[in-house]
């Protein structure tokens, strides 16, 4: 699976984690930055190119295979980066910073999420490595969920 990956200073060390446990995994990785930790830098400069990415990748879309092309972003809380992720046509982005996998889990069955979005002041790698796992292996309902994600599409 192709997955982008995109973090600010708050999530860089974490991207970087993430980034060798999915191509541990066997995923196809591309990283859209930040390449270095710079206290100053804004997450819209990793963020947008990640969904872009996502979104413009019509070989590999979640919408053309059942496990298409995926994005993971990362900042302190992932807030702000899936509400800056989610302006991208295309993108649906879902939020983790702890507690229940189930949410994570939801995000793919019910919504088709194809980026998440990590907190990395809430989590530790090895509970991001967890999440992102089951997200990955998560697969979309279907159903009635497909009428709703058509209604945000239009």
């Amino acid at each position: 699976m192709k997955i982008y990956i995109g973090a600010d200073h708050a999530g860089y060390e974490m991207k970087e984690v993430l980034k060798k446990y999915l191509a541990d995994l066997g995923h196809q990785v591309e990283d859209k930055g930040a390449f270095k930790y710079d206290p100053e830098d804004d997450y819209p400069d990793f963020v947008i190119p990640t969904a872009q990415a996502v979104a413009n990748d019509p070989k590999n879309s979640r919408h053309s295979t059942p496990l298409g092309v995926q994005g993971i972003i990362i900042g302190g809380s992932g807030q702000g980066e899936a509400m800056c992720a989610n302006r991208v046509r295309g993108v649906r982005s879902a939020v983790y910073y702890g507690g229940s996998l189930e949410i994570v889990e939801l995000s793919r069955k019910h919504n088709n999420a194809n980026i998440l979005s990590l907190g990395a002041r809430f989590i530790d790698d090895e509970l991001a490595k967890k999440a992102v796992k089951l997200w990955l292996e998560t697969g979309f309902d279907g159903g009635r969920h497909e009428q709703r994600i058509a209604k945000m599409d239009q």
